[in-house]
């Protein structure tokens, strides 16, 4: 696909916290520019794995500001803003307009369940028109997590309302079908679709995907990259191989705690473990476990991920 806002390999950005719980934006800061320079294209912030359910409108404005303050492009930055009401879902839309950034990720109202086509229509469209021009609009499909799922009836319902603004969809059901049906309907007319599931990546780029968006790629960016750029082959086919083996490892424990665990023994840097509840840091055994699994991939080690830590130590 051309012409794509988030064309390539995004990872969901992991948000580091300090001790007391409160933003950790220097750590955050690093481990964006490590990711941009070692094989991501952009950068998925204050999403799921990013926690942004778990931090307030202030911090979440202020986790962004501390990106591009620091010098990590807005440009290549999709924060998600997606809340249950309208209003806040503005606010933290328009924020991000504000400090550059071309797109927002936006989830459902994921408090009221069941929603009909044209109540979710509604909301969308309210956020919308109350934001204002100049920002292009991704849909976050995740009814594992929100329980509310996306239809793709309404999905061209909105591209046909909004065409330009209601630019694609993060699916992140990792069902190949509906990822397919959402490729099949509208990746012909320009509309970005990015899986959410590292397995899936090759697969769906050769169905005209824009990229991807996942939470593994925190750590198995390099490989990601390789796929997207050979698409096929015995070195894309190797490399999604090793996705699928990374996201695996990090996987056989709780996949936010697994990620931090992972960069905190890879950084030497035990920082990383702080984690807002309701999630918790992994048990020693658990940890190890997914070091272990984590090991066993053969994917370490990671150029230039240890050095986040020493900068932070220094």
């Amino acid at each position: 696909m051309t012409g794509a806002l988030y064309a390539g390999v995004n990872a969901a950005l992991i948000t580091a916290v300090k001790a007391d719980l409160s933003p950790d934006h220097a750590r955050t800061v690093r481990l964006a520019k490590w990711l941009l320079s070692h094989g991501c294209n952009g950068l998925g912030v204050l999403g799921t794995t990013g926690e942004a359910a778990s931090f307030g409108l202030s911090e979440r404005r202020g986790v962004l500001e501390a990106l591009v303050g620091a010098g990590v492009p807005a440009a290549r930055l999709m924060p998600g803003t997606g809340l249950p009401n309208i209003r806040d879902t503005v606010e933290l839309s328009r924020h991000a307009r504000e400090v550059g950034c071309p797109g927002v990720l936006v989830l459902p109202p994921y408090y009221y369940k069941a929603p009909t086509d044209d109540g979710l229509f509604a909301y969308y469209a309210e956020v919308i028109e109350r934001t204002g021009p100049g920002l292009a609009f991704y849909l976050y499909h995740f009814p594992a997590q929100s329980a509310v799922p996306l239809s793709v009836d309404l999905v061209g319902r909105l591209i046909e309302a909004f065409p330009g603004t209601m630019r694609g969809i993060k699916d992140s059901t990792g069902d190949a079908a509906q990822a397919e049906a959402y490729l099949r309907a509208f990746a012909a007319g320009g509309f970005e679709v990015y899986p959410g599931g590292d397995s899936l990546f090759q697969r769906m780029l050769g169905l005209g995907a824009a990229g991807c968006i996942t939470a593994a790629t925190n750590l198995s960016c390099g490989f990601a990259q390789t796929v997207y750029s050979r698409r096929t082959g015995p070195e894309a086919d190797a490399a999604q191989a090793m996705m699928n083996a990374c996201r695996a490892a990090a996987a056989t424990v709780p996949l936010i705690p697994g990620l931090r665990e992972i960069i905190a023994r890879s950084t030497g840097d035990e920082g990383w473990r702080h984690i807002r509840p309701p999630h918790t840091p992994l048990t020693a055994e658990e940890g190890d476990r997914a070091w272990a699994a984590w090991t066993a991939t053969g994917a370490l080690p990671l150029p230039g991920l240890a050095e986040i830590g020493m900068a932070l130590a220094a």
